[in-house]
């Protein structure tokens, strides 16, 4: 190594247990990874899980959140230390998740890494995340997650240069140890993208006729790319994008673009001041909230609806070449494949499960009912992308989006279905709840709960058509004879404690009961999910934290 280059250190440490990456990385409080090398002990990890990025390019960028330009620092020099040629951060050491895995793919890079805790909430009390993209773009599969849980496990040192920090908001290239790191615009390189898939045109001439947008960015990462975008580019009025800067602690709220955490815009849709649609994104970009005027459309509907009028939109006119959804999605969409003759793939919740399908070309547009929607163009779900697809289906088809989802029902029935979580409930009591229900599948199929009788019940396990790979105890299962299902599953997103997120789902092919309240539809199956788990034995919670 040239002499002028700053020294590699190789930094004695010991493993942390707690190490695991969960659905989409590892998550913690943020305290957690301000402890001394618990951030560096898990990059080491990654890069000892990987082989050959001597000399390749590593996309690296976060969310903002609090912690985020310090953790870019750690990384960019331990990249360096380890030995990938070139490491390409976002601006501020900002980047949003689709972003991150557009960044990817354009550049044809080894991959990436994203700091980011989605839509938990930031500051120095709050959450912070790390995950490793691989070179599609998308979350890193099982078999590299657990190489690199394995070797979080036995850890004795890391890599890492001896250098003053890297400059993060001058966009260009600067020289870290035998590497060249480069600034970007991420704004830039997505807005190009975007144009690729979209009507823009279209879409802006609507907004010249009057449509009105209100998207919140939450104070989180999507409000450079929204405002450049939708206020900029397609010539929203001025204040359509709202908490637009990007903040630390998210301007003290919780990112997570749903109806208790965005009731503001649900309040606004429902009122007499309603633009024509409300949107929302969350911390780090990649969820999506959708509300039209007195419509709101659950993100499982979303994912019907646009896999339905695709077609419409310009990347997308030689329609679809089949859909996928997480399990616990409703099968809203498996209605619209079933009519377009395409494939409709069912896989475990995770981003990650997607992957194979589209590097494949089974599927086109992914979901899943945790607010994300996505399709081929990137390799992670993208909340702007989803905004952008409604606005040019809105601008084809001239109708509102309460029309357009009353139509959808007229024509392929109505999936009524909600989810309740119970957060950050005992860890002990949710496992021994699952551990429970697990040992009652055997004896359930046949069973009846008042006019609910079920027909089968399992652990839900995934197949991966393409890879061959395996992964079960995805999820319990409760099928009942009408079509009706109930979904038990612990999410891997939290930092604390474990949630349980329960899934209810009714099929209602009547038109005439089309406008039944949620809950009320879902009552004897609320009921029955109750009873059949024994949640408040179990947790000690007489009712949900969050119902959606």
């Amino acid at each position: 190594m040239n002499a002028s280059f700053p020294q590699i250190q190789t930094v004695a440490t010991k493993p942390f247990a707690d190490q695991r990456p969960g659905t989409s990385g590892l998550r913690k409080k943020t305290t957690v990874f301000q402890q001394p090398h618990y951030l560096a002990n898990f990059v080491q990890s990654i890069f000892s899980s990987l082989e050959g990025f001597e000399g390749k390019k590593l996309v690296l960028g976060g969310d903002g959140r609090f912690f985020n330009r310090e953790a870019i620092q750690i990384v960019l020099k331990m990249a360096a230390a380890n030995g990938f040629g070139e490491i390409i951060v976002g601006r501020g050491g900002i980047l949003s998740t689709p972003a991150a895995s557009a960044v990817i793919r354009a550049e044809k890079a080894f991959g990436g890494i994203v700091l980011s805790a989605s839509h938990n909430p930031g500051g120095p009390d709050g959450d912070f995340g790390i995950k490793y993209n691989i070179s599609n773009g998308g979350p890193a599969p099982e078999k590299i997650t657990e190489a690199i849980f394995a070797h979080s496990e036995t850890i004795e040192s890391y890599k890492i240069i001896e250098a003053t920090n890297v400059d993060l908001d001058t966009p260009g290239e600067t020289q870290l140890g035998a590497a060249k790191v480069r600034v970007v615009d991420p704004v830039a390189i997505y807005l190009e993208l975007m144009e690729s898939l979209f009507d823009f045109e279209a879409i802006a001439a609507m907004f010249r006729d009057g449509f009105t947008l209100k998207f919140d960015a939450m104070s989180a990462v999507t409000g450079p790319y929204a405002k450049a975008i939708f206020e900029e580019r397609l010539g929203a009025g001025p204040g359509s994008v709202i908490n637009a800067e990007p903040l630390e602690d998210f301007g003290g709220h919780h990112p997570d673009p749903n109806l208790v955490h965005a009731k503001h815009l649900l309040d606004l849709a429902m009122s007499a001041q309603s633009p024509d649609l409300c949107a929302a994104s969350d911390g780090d970009g990649d969820r999506n909230l959708i509300i039209g005027r007195s419509q709101f459309v659950t993100p499982s509907d979303s994912l019907a609806i646009l896999a339905a009028n695709a077609h419409l939109v310009k990347g997308y006119r030689a329609g679809l070449a089949g859909v996928a959804r997480s399990m616990p999605t409703s099968r809203a969409a498996d209605l619209v494949a079933k009519k377009l003759g395409i494939g409709m793939y069912e896989t475990p919740t995770g981003w990650k499960f997607f992957g194979n399908l589209l590097d494949a070309g089974r599927v086109t547009i992914c979901g899943e009912e945790s607010a994300g929607a996505s399709s081929n163009h990137v390799r992670e779900k993208d909340g702007v992308w989803a905004v952008l697809m409604w606005l040019n289906i809105l601008a084809v088809r001239k109708q509102s989006v309460a029309d357009i989802v009353r139509l959808h029902w007229a024509e392929y029935g109505r999936n009524y279905y909600s989810r309740h979580d119970y957060e950050e409930v005992a860890s002990d009591g949710a496992n021994a709840l699952v551990a429970s229900l697990r040992e009652k599948l055997p004896g359930l199929a046949g069973t009846s709960f008042g006019a609910l009788k079920i027909e089968a019940a399992d652990d839900f396990a995934y197949n991966d058509p393409i890879d061959g790979s395996v992964s079960k105890q995805q999820g319990i299962r409760i099928l009942f004879t009408d079509g009706s299902r109930i979904v038990y599953r612990l999410s891997g997103t939290g930092t604390s404690g474990a949630t349980l997120r329960v899934y209810i789902e009714r099929y209602e092919p009547d038109p005439a009961k089309h406008d039944l309240e949620t809950q009320g539809a879902l009552a004897d199956l609320v009921a029955c999910a109750e009873k059949l788990a024994e949640i408040r034995h179990h947790t000690g919670r007489t009712e949900p934290s969050v119902i959606t």
